[in-house]
């Protein structure tokens, strides 16, 4: 299998912007070293595997599709765990494969893990809730429930000792918005939840890294969200 390293570009240039069937974008961080790529040309859903630079293990934040290409990015380096971020179809497509070449342990949101489970044949072996974190060798992630573009959406953060926060949303946050919904309801929800567990909690500049398209940080969208509470579903 070929390394990361070896088709990416690497952390000095590192902008988010990938897309399916391009090179894997790599931002080294002293602790965790992020690999983003895009999988599928219809969905174009991202997926990022992070490696923790002190102990090499590593994880991967949806399976969404194209099994060999993401184990090509997993390499030689195996594979601890695969968190999914939300039920919905397209972001567990690989699920199943990716779990029986690496024996991953498999981490969704509770109230989405019988669904995910029903959809791709895979036990989830930890249903996460709210304030849980999720370790990937030395470096320790949290865990924020964002209720409303699914029930169990959950979102993953890492404050960086050494910079800013980053945070990977799944479907719940893009820059531009929150993830679809359903209903009115569900859109309160999903605003409801931004502001409070995302918003308000964390600073400007972190980063985030959404389920499909580009990065932005807080800072850039916290303008527009009475917009977008006021736009609706």
């Amino acid at each position: 299998m070929v390394s990361p390293s070896a088709s990416s570009s690497r952390s000095s240039s590192y902008t988010g912007a990938v897309s399916p069937g391009g090179d894997a974008d790599v931002r080294e961080l002293p602790g965790l070293t992020i690999t983003k790529v895009a999988v599928d040309p219809e969905m174009s859903n991202n997926c990022y595997l992070l490696r923790c630079t002190a102990s090499g293990a590593q994880l991967l934040v949806d399976a969404a599709a194209e099994s060999a290409r993401l184990l090509e990015v997993v390499a030689d380096g195996g594979l601890t765990a695969v968190v999914t971020t939300h039920q919905h179809w397209d972001h567990h497509r690989a699920l199943a494969d990716v779990v029986a070449a690496t024996g991953a342990e498999t981490l969704v949101g509770a109230p989405d893990a019988e669904a995910t489970t029903e959809q791709t044949g895979v036990a989830v072996d930890r249903r996460l809730e709210h304030g849980d974190t999720v370790t990937v060798g030395q470096v320790t992630l949290g865990v924020i429930a964002l209720a409303g573009h699914t029930p169990g959406s959950v979102a993953l953060t890492y404050d960086d000792p050494s910079g800013h926060p980053h945070l990977w949303t799944g479907d719940s946050l893009f820059p531009g918005g929150p993830g679809k919904t359903w209903s009115p309801d569900d859109h309160a929800t999903l605003m409801d939840e931004l502001e409070a567990k995302v918003f308000a909690t964390l600073p400007d500049e972190t980063w985030f890294y959404p389920g499909h398209g580009d990065d932005s940080t807080l800072g850039e969208q916290r303008p527009h969200l009475a917009e977008w509470r006021e736009r609706g579903w």
